[in-house]
């Protein structure tokens, strides 16, 4: 967990690395936490997507999504698939940037320097149950409000209510939960109208209210969350995986074969 904040920085381009065609924010957790936090501490209108396999294969065939994705202020490498990819393109020293861990770490920093967060989307029953454990682990966290959304699409009115109640609450972090890719489309939709930092942190509601467990952190660090929440629900993430899984491996191994082709061409 991050303890510290470092003084806000001249802005600069933020470095990435390619990820079968994509740009994935290559920086250490702390330092994009901490990046996050001073967009949010300014009430800057960024959007931040947290990417894993899942999410780059929606992308990989979608076109409209991958301009979404390309967009992003920061893409965080959600899963050591990423994490792996990235290290073998250059950055040695990355680490994973997951849902859950951005979730916590924003809910400590966010305590001292008056920052305060909404969320947005899920269902009443679970945000009700994640303000409760936010008011029992983060007692100082100033939740701006909490605003469950419809399966329905907003009418114009409806969605230019939230935006303003949004703004007007003076967050600095809006929290999303509609799942992928529904909630990046919904956060790419409204940068430039509210006045936050907004992340999409969908799987990370249930697991936080404790809906879903949290895989333990061995399962985590050794790329196996995937096999654990298939476990917990296969019915429906068995066609999704069977579906991104197999294409994302051909496709990395593909781009890691044609780099390695780069390199050995170079030397001659």
């Amino acid at each position: 967990m991050i303890d510290t904040f470092s003084p806000p920085t001249q802005h600069v381009l933020l470095p990435t690395k390619k990820v079968i065609g994509f740009s994935i924010t290559a920086l250490p957790f702390k330092d994009q936490i901490q990046t996050i936090l001073r967009w949010a501490i300014s009430r800057e209108s960024r959007t931040v997507s947290v990417a894993n396999v899942h999410m780059l294969m929606e992308a990989y065939g979608n076109p409209e999504f991958a301009d979404v994705l390309e967009n992003a202020d920061i893409v965080t490498p959600d899963g050591m698939p990423l994490v792996w990819m990235m290290r073998q393109m250059g950055a040695s020293n990355q680490d994973r940037v997951a849902g859950m861990d951005i979730l916590l770490a924003l809910a400590q920093l966010a305590q001292p320097h008056n920052v305060s967060v909404f969320f947005v989307g899920s269902q009443t029953e679970i945000l009700e149950q994640m303000r409760r454990r936010l008011e029992r682990e983060f007692p100082n966290l100033q939740i701006a409000g909490m605003e469950p959304l419809p399966f329905r699409p907003l009418t114009q009115a409806e969605d230019q209510a939230l935006i303003e109640k949004i703004n007007e609450s003076g967050a600095g972090l809006v929290l999303v939960s509609l799942g992928c890719p529904k909630q990046e489309h919904w956060i790419a939709q409204h940068k430039g109208k509210i006045q936050a930092v907004m992340i999409g942190l969908g799987g990370a509601f249930p697991v936080y209210a404790g809906i879903h467990k949290w895989a333990p952190i061995w399962v985590r660090k050794s790329g196996l969350e995937w096999l654990y929440r298939l476990v917990q629900e296969p019915r429906r993430l068995w066609s999704r995986y069977s579906k991104t899984i197999p294409p994302f491996i051909w496709l990395a191994l593909k781009q890691l074969l044609m780099t390695q082709m780069e390199i050995q061409h170079s030397r001659f």
